[in-house]
């Protein structure tokens, strides 16, 4: 059981240390990503690499996300969460340096993976943490507050990510990295409390984490959610993959003004992630969830129509992406609160595979996006679109669908 579990939605405030910390850590993968691509076409052309070869070091990261999640949350689970969150901060620092000191696309593409390996820690063990503290409409809330703490990042990361490119190089980008690891290590060490007791638990034993995980790809609610939220957070992910070239490239705009295109879209996710947790104190996780899974498919269909017919102009363009980008606000906290929602006693077990889930999804669509390059807006958007229709459908066909039938 957790030190602090269930504790009342009064102590759910945007001030809370422990959320403030949270919300860093989260931080740090957006941080991780978002930085560094302004660097995109430098980091091409100081490898001799071909334009396009750098969306692969991005989905290598997503893949080390994916993979690495799934051994931190039964760690989590049997060693508590600040140990395995600390051992990775460690790995996230040294593959950083690594990073900063690549010769070559596929050296860039290793180090990147050990990079997402040791940084994903910190998605894991903030959910389980959230999770220990909160019942699941509070967790819900907490999750948007976090968005607002973490939202700085996807916010400031592109302008200052452009600013260092321009004034210095991609390489710095990286040690710069390894500072904010550095930090993120000494706050956690003196500041993060552990909200799991770890006495009852049993030996960590490879076949029981199976077992465990076995269980939760058969729970229907589980995968239904997982899905769902992880579908729509992909179409915001190929919108990363594809935007450096679509804005930077196709549309000419500088590297350095790159970031207040990401940093608008960003404000718009804050905007209505704040929006859903003043909700929430009067409506159930599930029903929002349930209402916000409309709009991306909607804006998604709208935005492959317009690249379809040449009619995609930057202004429609912006608008389209605002409004995808902004529903995640409402779709990611409230899918992540209601997929662990039952899993309290293996929070981070749950936490790690919804996750590596989710991420796989979204190394995925940003495979897609670089396999469908074209030199157009089309694979972001054609991405961006099945991304929005699959989250409403998967909902609708293992949620709504279970729910009328357990009804009739």
């Amino acid at each position: 059981m957790s030190n602090n579990n269930q504790q009342s939605s009064s102590s759910i405030s945007l001030f809370s240390g422990w959320l403030l910390l949270l919300g860093a850590l989260t931080g740090l993968a957006p941080l991780s990503i978002d930085m560094y691509l302004p660097g995109f076409p430098a980091i091409e052309k100081s490898l001799l690499a071909h334009a396009g070869s750098a969306e692969l070091t991005l989905a290598s990261y997503f893949i080390g996300l994916a993979l690495g999640q799934l051994f931190y949350g039964p760690l989590s689970d049997r060693f508590g969460r600040r140990m395995p969150l600390m051992v990775g901060l460690i790995i996230y620092i040294a593959a950083s340096i690594g990073c900063a000191y690549a010769g070559s696309i596929p050296e860039l593409i290793t180090w990147r993976f050990l990079q997402a390996l040791g940084g994903c820690a910190g998605i894991v063990v903030t959910l389980a943490v959230v999770r220990d503290r909160c019942s699941p409409n509070d967790a819900a809330r907490a999750m948007s507050m976090l968005i607002l703490v973490m939202g700085i990042a996807p916010i400031l990361a592109p302008l200052i990510g452009g600013w260092i490119v321009t004034a210095l190089d991609w390489r710095a980008l990286f040690i710069t990295l390894a500072v904010v690891g550095v930090l993120g290590l000494i706050a956690v060490y003196f500041w993060l409390e552990e909200t799991h007791d770890t006495s009852q638990e049993p030996p960590l034993v490879l076949s029981q984490v199976l077992l465990n995980y076995g269980k939760l790809l058969v729970d229907r609610k589980f995968i239904g959610y997982t899905l769902s939220g992880g579908l729509a957070r992909a179409g915001m992910f190929a919108y990363i993959a594809g935007s450096p070239f679509v804005f930077i490239e196709y549309y000419q705009i500088p590297a350095q003004h790159y970031g207040w295109i990401f940093g608008i879209n960003a404000a718009g996710l804050i905007l209505f992630s704040q929006i859903n947790a003043w909700r929430l104190k009067n409506h159930d996780v599930t029903l929002l969830l349930s209402r916000a899974l409309w709009l991306p498919a909607i804006i998604g269909v709208f935005l492959v129509t317009l690249s379809l017919t040449d009619h995609i102009t930057l202004p429609l363009l912006l608008a389209g992406i605002f409004c995808f980008i902004a529903s995640i606000g409402y779709i990611g906290p409230n899918s992540s609160a209601a997929t662990l929602a039952t899993h309290g006693h293996n929070a981070g077990t749950a936490s790690a595979l919804m996750g590596s889930l989710q991420f796989c999804l979204a190394t995925m669509a940003g495979f897609l996006v670089n396999l469908l390059h074209d030199g157009t807006t089309f694979p972001m958007a054609m991405v961006m679109a099945g991304c929005g229709i699959g989250a409403w459908g998967v909902h609708r066909w293992l949620i709504v669908q279970r729910l009328v039938t357990a009804r009739s």
